[in-house]
């Protein structure tokens, strides 16, 4: 049957479908819309379905934060090229399925992607813009976090995003020093909060390190372990958030930043997600 410019153009506003696809689904479907809206959702899952191998190391770090920021979610939604991640459509998109993760809190990435957005869920809405961009998409981390106050920071290449959980904030404005401590999170990578949160295996290795370290320099072997704690120690310095030298004011740790600007203010957890 013939299908006319304007019903190809219709179909199109309805959804953002390229106009050959547009038209293609319309002929299929003899004219009838909601049939050429169901054959465009499976044409996102068949491409969906061949380019499930592919990688996706481009994307964008979305950040939502409640009115009194205390509570605060983060998401990666994640593409092939840096081209469809600055897409408006894709843009959109993250942003929508934030929105929907601050107001919804799903407990996790599982519950995130089978959350309702409209008539469809969040997985079906990203296989349905994939039919549309024609590369694979994914929201591949979510995070939340709640306390007393949570900052945030996102790097200036939108791929890298930090939250902060903070407690004693007193009665100031804290929120800016918790985006430096994220700023630091991003940049620095600590492998836990403090030397209590590092994994013991992570501690078994650093020993052996340090004691294979110390034999190799010919010490003896009656002290190795004594040798290998001090390293253990100097390997907390440099890579728990807490011990961690500032990076804005290097004579300090960011614990005594955080005192600097607040008594009693710290932060009791953070969560760091990167694309790529």
């Amino acid at each position: 049957m013939a299908i006319t410019a304007q019903e190809v153009n219709k179909l199109r506003q309805m959804t953002g479908a390229g106009m050959m696809d547009c038209k293609k689904a319309l002929v299929e479907a003899e004219g009838d819309f909601d049939k050429a809206i169901e054959l465009l959702r499976k044409k996102g899952q068949k491409l969906s379905e061949k380019r499930a191998d592919r990688e996706t190391k481009e994307g964008s770090v979305f950040v939502r934060t409640n009115d009194d920021a205390s509570s605060a979610i983060m998401i990666a939604f994640t593409c092939e090229t840096d081209f469809v991640a600055k897409n408006e459509d894709f843009q959109a998109l993250g942003n929508e399925i934030a929105d929907a993760a601050m107001a919804n809190a799903p407990a996790d990435l599982e519950a995130l992607n089978a959350m309702s957005l409209g008539e469809l869920s969040v997985q079906e809405k990203v296989t349905e813009l994939l039919g549309k961009i024609g590369e694979k998409l994914a929201v591949t981390s979510y995070e939340r976090l709640s306390a007393e106050k949570v900052a945030s920071y996102i790097h200036s290449n939108g791929k890298l995003g930090v939250l902060v959980a903070m407690t004693g904030v007193g009665e100031g404005d804290v929120l800016e020093a918790g985006k430096d401590v994220g700023m630091q999170v991003a940049a620095m990578n600590p492998v836990a909060l403090d030397k209590d949160g590092v994994d013991a295996s992570v501690i078994e290795k650093e020993i052996e390190i340090g004691k294979e370290q110390a034999r190799q320099e010919g010490k003896p072997e009656a002290i190795l372990d004594k040798i290998a704690q001090g390293k253990l120690q100097k390997f907390f310095k440099e890579n728990t958030l807490l011990s961690q030298s500032f990076v804005k004011e290097p004579k300090q740790s960011v614990a005594q930043y955080l005192d600097s600007v607040n008594k009693g203010l710290t932060v009791s957890a953070y969560k760091r997600v990167s694309i790529g």
